[in-house]
């Protein structure tokens, strides 16, 4: 029972750590939304093809793959454990959900960027534009939901000390 106890905190750990890097990324994203959609097609399919070369492989997408995997173990690991694992299946699910999302919605916009011409781009490219950046916030929103959940599913099994609250 020790065992299996240490190794679900060394993976609650690991999870957190690479779903709060994650986020990380989605949160840069989010905060780049308003003013990006100011810029014009050159500025802005100039900045999609020079800002963001980490944020895929092989830094961010390990850091995105290792944090829904992790995600996906702790659901094994917690399976028994109530009431942690209501909190840990909502936070995985997000997670899914979030990189599903990248798949769905930014993957396609981003090969659809990145086919344009800086100087000539495609009429519609407004419309790829927005969707990548409001999957991304989408994608912020739902990493934050999974994080929080995957925290609290640590913090409801903390005991409480006596006369500390």
């Amino acid at each position: 029972m020790e065992v299996e106890h240490r190794m679900l905190r060394h993976w609650r750990f690991l999870t957190l750590l690479l779903v709060s890097l994650s986020m990380g990324m989605a949160f840069c994203h989010a905060l780049e939304l308003a003013p990006k959609m100011r810029y014009d097609a050159s500025l802005y399919l100039s900045l999609h093809r020079t800002l963001y070369p980490l944020f895929g492989a092989p830094v961010g997408a390990a850091i995105e793959v290792g944090a829904v995997l992790g995600s996906i173990g702790l659901i094994l690991l917690a399976h028994r454990r109530t009431p942690s694992f209501a909190f840990t299946l909502v936070g995985a699910a997000c997670m899914l959900i979030a990189h599903a999302t990248w798949w769905v919605w930014v993957n396609p916009a981003n090969g659809e960027l990145a086919r344009m011409a800086v100087n000539g781009p495609a009429p519609d490219w407004a419309q790829w534009r927005n969707q990548w950046e409001y999957a991304h916030l989408a994608r912020f929103l739902l990493q934050l939901w999974g994080f929080a959940m995957l925290l609290l599913s640590v913090l409801v099994e903390t005991p409480q000390r006596a006369g500390h609250g």
